[in-house]
């Protein structure tokens, strides 16, 4: 689905930069913005919602150091910081201000990529310390409890590791195959009564699910209000 994959907003002054990487990770199934510069980010961040920011360190205006100072601020979004200053000083001040990466110019996309996935990866990891709700229902992954109204239902490991990773990509349908291997549960009755197991604990009409849905021929997706 188009809202759930990651938005990235490019800024940087150069067009063939901010071109030549949207069309790269365009092809790498992200949705991609592009800004030339600070005061333009600054009104796109306020309009749209970005999972992170690549920008230039060298841009006329506001450059990149006291733009990701402004914007850490505001808001905890992760930045890569581009930059054609190698100097090991340079980088140190950036992650001073902020930044969750470095990367000097020239660089391969392919290395952007990778740091953009490492980053987007970490940030996803699920606090499992944390209360989680999807509709009314309380999940305590740590406790390995679910609270719904008034009903406190236990949940066993192979629906702790199985909810932790749906929780970690809300939206994202996942095959009996891939459940199994989450879970390591292998037969697919078994994956569909451990489906069925958790509606009972999460839905208010498990019988017409709203959160934990089927998608035929797919398999299963949760969704989270």
């Amino acid at each position: 689905m188009e809202n759930n994959k990651t938005h990235i907003l490019i800024v940087d002054d150069d067009n063939r930069i901010r071109d030549l990487l949207k069309e790269y990770l365009k092809e790498n199934n992200y949705i991609v913005s592009t800004s030339e510069n600070a005061e333009n980010a600054k009104v796109k961040l306020s309009h749209l919602k970005f999972d992170l920011i690549v920008l230039d360190v060298m841009m006329p205006g506001q450059d990149g150091y006291d733009f990701t100072r402004e914007i850490k601020k505001k808001i905890n979004i992760p930045i890569i910081l581009l930059t054609a200053k190698g100097e090991v000083e340079n980088r140190i001040k950036g992650l001073e201000l902020g930044a969750d990466d470095y990367l000097g110019k020239p660089f391969e996309p392919k290395e952007l990529l990778l740091r953009i996935k490492n980053i987007i990866n970490k940030n996803n990891k699920i606090d499992l310390n944390a209360t989680h709700f999807v509709g009314n229902a309380q999940i305590d992954l740590n406790k390995m409890n679910i609270s719904l109204g008034e009903r406190n239902k236990k949940i066993n490991s192979s629906e702790k590791k199985v909810l932790t990773e749906m929780l970690s990509n809300p939206g994202k349908t996942y095959s009996r195959e891939e459940i199994g291997k989450i879970s390591g549960i292998s037969q697919e009755r078994s994956i569909d009564v451990m489906i069925t197991r958790l509606r009972q604990k999460i839905e208010n009409n498990p019988k017409n699910p709203k959160y934990l849905q089927t998608i035929r021929g797919s398999g299963y997706v949760l969704w989270i209000e």
